[in-house]
């Protein structure tokens, strides 16, 4: 699982400051670009294309397991449903759940990291809760919160919203670190600004940029997680598609017919390709060292003597 920590010497400006040379970098950034319209175009196609395609519950005996034609492009299953139909459908389940679940973790991260690095007094407390929750394996903890709860799509909202907040919130809590030491937080001090409107004016506007990278990251390690847990049985269930199930019910057939698990897997892996694109070009867009990191990696390129 991919994380951005972000440490307290991170260089920190105000974000009025950054916000034209983030936005000159997102211009230039032409993988930012390409992946951000390839993702897109997928979730474009998730929501325009089940209108144009059969039911995904259409079953036709006499045509299972046919392989990729004109009439079915990605083939049919064990039951004569049409892939691309389910896959379509299924990317609705899978992509929807897994931003529901990154929202909820990237607001409830945020809460807790602002609240603990602005506030000394509970930041011990907080953070060695967050750290004590980090340490148990993701895939098990959802597992273990799947079981004990029951298998539904309530529980494994809950169940992975629980899991990934301790990411975000300690990644917003070090940038609130490095915020709180800045010449103009202590000039809001003196002057007699609340530590509510602090947070708010001037906190709160520099930790978004990074915080929404992080969700870019998390939805990424989501949409594995929720595949993983369909595949074993613990989120939505069939005959609803995900593409955890798709890949479930098809691993049955993967000598017959493996365009099943070929066709939901390389989905799966290349939206997540595409989200830790974009989560990678973000970071440089946003955070100064990472984008003083990356000009010093392109002008050593640059300078190298070729071969």
């Amino acid at each position: 699982m991919s994380v951005i920590l972000a440490g307290p010497e991170s260089s920190v400006r105000p974000a009025r400051s950054s916000r034209g040379a983030a936005a000159r970098l997102f211009r230039r950034n032409r993988v930012l670009v390409v992946s951000t319209a390839l993702l897109a175009l997928i979730v474009l196609t998730v929501l325009v294309l089940p209108v144009f395609l059969p039911s995904v519950s259409a079953t036709d005996p006499v045509h299972r397991l046919l392989p990729p034609s004109a009439g079915h492009p990605l083939g049919t299953d064990s039951y004569g449903r049409d892939v691309l139909a389910r896959l379509v459908s299924g990317g609705r389940a899978s992509l929807g759940l897994s931003a529901l679940i990154t929202l909820c973790a990237a607001f409830s991260g945020m809460v807790i990291g602002l609240v603990s690095g602005f506030y000394p007094r509970v930041d011990a407390v907080l953070m060695r809760l967050m750290d004590a929750w980090m340490s148990f394996p993701a895939i098990i903890l959802a597992m273990a919160l799947a079981v004990s709860l029951g298998a539904s799509i309530w529980t494994e909202l809950i169940a992975l919203t629980v899991i990934f907040t301790p990411f975000t919130a300690r990644v917003v809590r070090s940038r609130v670190l490095g915020i709180a030491g800045r010449s103009y937080i202590g000039a809001a001090r003196v002057s007699g600004m609340s530590r509510g409107k602090i947070l708010r004016v001037h906190v709160f506007p520099n930790v978004l940029p990074l915080a929404l990278v992080q969700v870019v990251i998390l939805s990424a390690a989501a949409m594995l997680v929720d595949g993983a847990m369909s595949f074993l049985g613990l989120g939505i269930a069939p005959p609803t598609p995900t593409w955890g199930n798709m890949i479930a019910e098809g691993r049955s057939y993967l000598v017959v017919a493996p365009w099943l698990v070929i066709v939901p897997g390389v989905t799966i892996m290349l939206c997540v390709f595409l989200l830790n694109l974009i989560g990678s070009s973000l970071r440089v867009a946003v955070d100064a060292r990472a984008r003083t990191l990356s000009e010093l990696q392109r002008l050593r390129t640059r300078r190298r003597p070729p071969r």
